[in-house]
């Protein structure tokens, strides 16, 4: 009987970049550089430490089932963001985005550190980042000697991401910059038999590609991890798959990869991204992940 994967849990410490100050009642009182920021929070269930927040802006979601919502600002927040530094290496914009995100998940953080430890030591390593977003991920390996392609289906996300790499010194790096559907980049990639060293995914839940093709996570995902797969050798280090906002089991995940990944060797691992909050120390989840692993 194949043994279960080991469950682990990948927090993201309070820095200088972003700290999570706290959290409680449905929402999350957060600094983002030297901005503060209150967003919506449904796992936040307890109550929070503090009595007041006092934040520069505030996300409020609306009624309906949409998902959508403004911001409210009770101190002007530049329009076109602000700029922050992620460990002394890579430079991006922040901003108060229609999504409720600020332009880049901190609690990633540690899941960026772990994949640099798997690929030290390679000579002239190369990796993936498929839904790249606003590129911090990507640049964080750039800056350790990757060769980067990254993948994302809006051409306004990959155009911030090549802006943060030039604000970061990196815009002569070795970096491909794709606008097209992860899954059908990923599929083409395998047909060209190319290889990767590492591969990070963070699919959404719902999204439309360039082409206005449809993706939905619970169809798409299968049919791009059995790609993923092919994308991996026996020299290979790494793959790291996250998911937001999903009733889904971290379990439902780490079996998708062994499914996909038990006859490569290494170790496949499932887990929860947790931020820890400076207020009481607490964790509070984000999201769940699998990944693989060889040493």
């Amino acid at each position: 009987m194949a043994s279960l994967p080991e469950f682990v849990t990948m927090v993201s410490e309070p820095r200088e970049d972003f700290t999570l100050l706290d959290s409680g009642g449905g929402r999350k009182y957060e600094r983002y550089g030297d901005r503060t920021f209150i967003r919506p929070e449904p796992q936040a269930m307890w109550q929070p430490a503090r009595d007041e927040w006092d934040a520069d802006a505030e996300f409020v979601p609306a009624s309906d089932a949409d998902g959508g919502g403004r911001w409210h600002q009770y101190r002007p927040v530049p329009g076109e963001g602000w700029p922050m530094r992620w460990n002394g290496e890579v430079s991006f914009t922040a901003s108060c985005t229609p999504f409720r995100h600020l332009g880049y998940f901190p609690d990633m953080d540690p899941v960026w550190r772990w994949m640099r430890s798997k690929i030290d030591g390679i000579g002239e390593p190369q990796a993936m980042n498929l839904f790249g977003y606003t590129g911090v991920g990507t640049l964080a390996l750039s800056a350790a000697g990757v060769s980067m392609v990254h993948v994302d289906a809006s051409k306004k996300s990959v155009a911030q991401a090549r802006e943060n790499a030039r604000a970061s010194g990196m815009e002569d790096r070795p970096i491909r910059w794709i606008v097209e559907d992860a899954a059908k980049f990923a599929a083409r990639e395998v047909r060209r038999g190319r290889r990767y060293d590492g591969i990070l995914l963070d699919p959404p839940k719902f999204g439309r590609g360039p082409d206005g093709g449809r993706w939905q996570l619970e169809e798409g995902l299968p049919p791009l991890m059995a790609n993923v797969a092919q994308l991996i050798d026996d020299k290979s280090r790494f793959v790291f798959l996250t998911v937001y906002a999903v009733r889904m089991s971290a379990l439902a995940l780490g079996g998708l990869m062994q499914s996909h990944f038990a006859s490569k060797g290494g170790r496949v691992e499932i887990g929860e991204l947790a931020v820890r909050e400076e207020a009481r120390g607490w964790l509070l989840p984000t999201a769940i992940f699998a990944r693989w692993s060889r040493e």
